[in-house]
């Protein structure tokens, strides 16, 4: 294992670059899945010591009161970048080392950490509004004191729920590719997000097939004692380069 990890360069990718993503079949959606699997065919001894490692960071990371949390949230894009760049090596001809899930920390680390930020914030807030729904419901519930004032207490829990489902989804969509763009191909924070979000919205069919297919695979990691999720979580990492480098990349 070496311990540097070369710097991507915007011209070390095939393919036309484009900028905005480009719109695909829905198709698409399972080969990014199948693609990803064959990226974790080469490695999967490294791909699953990757996961082990990086679960433990991050449970060890969450025991910390409060801070943890925020941590998690700030890091989650530096690592993520990382393992990006042991997929672009993998696609290339090249070897996935443990030290790439650290990569994101030698280079374009500070626009990383404000992909982080901008995750940490929409968390944040989404939290607040989730609690200020949930809050107001059931107090008005309290105050009636009677079954509709329960019915009202339900209500705001079901609210709360679609809201978190709501206002997820586009945080989700805008972070989805901005460490990949950022650390491949140099493109700026805000730039990035942009452009991840409107990729993914652009391909929302071909992102649903993905979702179910990827549903069905978590059901079915989870039989053998959850062990098939060694698997499905360095698929799920790889899935996620394979979708850029065909909306981005390709052509």
């Amino acid at each position: 294992m070496t311990d540097t990890i070369p710097h991507a360069t915007p011209e070390s990718q095939a393919g036309n670059f484009h900028a905005e993503g480009r719109t695909v079949d829905a198709g698409h959606g399972w080969d990014w899945i199948a693609e990803a699997f064959a990226l974790f065919r080469r490695q999967p001894g490294m791909w699953i010591l990757i996961v082990l490692l990086a679960g433990i960071l991050f449970i060890a990371i969450s025991m910390v009161p409060v801070l943890g949390s925020l941590a998690s949230a700030l890091l989650f894009p530096i690592f993520g970048a990382g393992v990006m760049l042991g997929c672009k090596a993998l696609d290339q001809g090249g070897t996935l080392e443990l030290a790439h899930l650290f990569a994101g920390f030698q280079q374009r680390t500070g626009d990383l950490v404000l992909v982080g930020v901008f995750n940490l914030v929409c968390w944040v807030l989404i939290a607040f509004t989730v609690a200020a729904v949930v809050g107001g419901g059931v107090f008005m519930g309290m105050m009636r004191g009677d079954l509709q004032g329960a019915g009202i207490s339900i209500a705001s829990m079901l609210i709360a729920v679609l809201l978190v489902a709501g206002l997820s989804v586009p945080l989700y969509m805008a972070t989805w590719f901005a460490p990949v763009l950022i650390v491949l191909r140099d493109v700026a924070p805000v730039a990035a997000l942009k452009a991840s979000f409107f990729a993914c919205l652009r391909n929302w069919i071909p992102f649903l097939l993905y979702s179910v297919v990827l549903l069905l695979l978590c059901l079915v990691a989870a039989i053998p004692a959850g062990l098939g999720y060694l698997v499905l979580i360095p698929v799920l990492a790889a899935s996620v380069y394979t979708a850029y480098r065909d909306i981005f990349c390709a052509g």
